[in-house]
């Protein structure tokens, strides 16, 4: 016996507006992989491969970091080796100064000038900062590692205290004139020496730390990325340009005056080889930094073209699949426009 089998108009809208919502869905993932070129959920495609995925991405960003981290220090080192250069070349140049100096009448007051400039120079050389971090701080880069040295500062007023202690007055009296070569040679070579030596430079010039910074340049590689402060060479030159300007040398005499500049020429041509080395071994940092970083995109490189060939979809048949499924959705739609338009009213 035959039977009669009835469609309502709602089943056919319900069966429809399912499968506008379906390929829907599915035209957003086929639109996102059109575009992007990868799948638009590599775990659910991937399946147990995923991880290995996972793994590939995570090299892919820790290089990435690397690369960047390698940029702002290379931007240190920049900086840094130019102060070096700086103060390099004005300690030579001030060399020349003191061996003109040194026979002159009147040499102490013609040296003090520059003397006076280049002190200050290498005080704000030293207090460079880069991105708000100070250069040649150590690890302690909030820091300024220098103290001026001016009237009222810890420095100014330990030399100008070690002075008086050994001769009884200040660099400004006339008796000045009576130091003989004996009497500053001590100074020199005992207190005032003993300014720029540890503890008393850590005191009263230096808040630095010696521990220099460090960074990872590559996945193997941590290296030495700054400079400190308290370097030898630094504190040659400071040494020498404060006893050329603060110690009195106009109203010396003569042959207490050579005394001076023979012990600021021994240390100023100390500092500049010091700092030529200082130098160098900067330069061998950005160096290793440069071959990390070429190393590191090579790298990048690498990885990508796998996590490419792992996620990589064909973006000519997702192109294919997002026009196929939008002329589904607008046939469904067209076809639920129709079904609203049934009515049995049309037929009573």
């Amino acid at each position: 016996m035959m039977s009669a089998n009835y469609i309502s108009t709602l089943v056919l809208s319900s069966s429809l507006r399912y499968s506008i919502t379906s390929n829907q869905a599915a035209l957003s993932k086929a639109s996102t992989e059109a575009t992007t070129g990868r799948f638009a959920d590599v775990g659910l495609q991937l399946g147990a491969t995923t991880g290995g995925d996972v793994t590939l991405r995570a090299d892919l960003s820790f290089a990435d970091q690397l690369v960047d981290t390698n940029g702002l220090v290379g931007g240190r080192l920049d900086v840094t080796q130019d102060r070096i250069t700086q103060l390099s070349s004005t300690a030579t140049d001030f060399l020349k100064d003191l061996i003109a100096a040194r026979s002159t009448d009147g040499g102490g007051r013609i040296i003090l000038p520059p003397a006076s400039s280049n002190l200050q120079d290498l005080i704000g050389a030293l207090n460079v900062s880069y991105n708000g971090s100070y250069l040649f701080s150590g690890i302690n880069t909030q820091n300024q590692p220098i103290t001026a040295y001016q009237a009222g500062s810890a420095s100014k007023n330990q030399v100008d205290a070690d002075f008086n202690a050994a001769f009884g007055f200040t660099q400004s009296s006339p008796s000045v004139a009576n130091i003989t070569p004996a009497q500053m040679q001590t100074f020199l070579n005992g207190p005032f020496d003993a300014e720029f030596a540890s503890p008393a430079w850590n005191t009263n010039w230096s808040t630095a730390t010696d521990q220099a910074m460090q960074s990872r340049i590559s996945t193997t590689e941590i290296a030495d990325t700054s400079v400190s402060a308290n370097q030898t060479g630094f504190r040659k030159l400071a040494e020498a340009y404060t006893m050329m300007a603060d110690l009195g040398n106009a109203n010396l005499s003569q042959s207490t005056f050579q005394v001076v500049v023979d012990k600021a020429i021994g240390l100023v041509g100390s500092a500049i080889t010091d700092l030529a080395t200082l130098g160098g071994d900067v330069g061998t940092v950005q160096q290793r930094i440069t071959t990390a970083t070429d190393k590191l995109k090579t790298q990048k490189d690498i990885l990508n073209n796998q996590i490419v060939g792992m996620e990589q979809v064909d973006p000519t048949e997702a192109s294919v699949r997002v026009n196929a499924l939008q002329t589904q959705i607008q046939t469904a739609l067209a076809l639920t426009s129709q079904l609203q338009k049934i009515s049995l009213i049309n037929y009573l």
